[in-house]
């Protein structure tokens, strides 16, 4: 199983980790980890690596 590390931009701060989907509806993005969590941004995905499992997101 592959989890990745959600960062925020611009300031590069760790939103959430072991996330195992992320859904994007308009201009939000929906993060859930592995035990059920969600967080709910608004922003968009700016980069994801998944050889690292980095997820950045550009958020307001």
């Amino acid at each position: 199983m592959c989890l990745a590390t959600v960062y925020k931009n611009p300031e590069n701060t760790v939103v959430c980790k072991n996330v195992s989907r992320i859904d994007v509806d308009g201009e939000f993005v929906l993060i859930r980890d592995i035990m059920g969590e969600e967080i709910r941004l608004q922003g968009k995905i700016k980069m994801v690596d998944l050889a690292n499992s980095i997820v950045e997101l550009d958020c307001e």
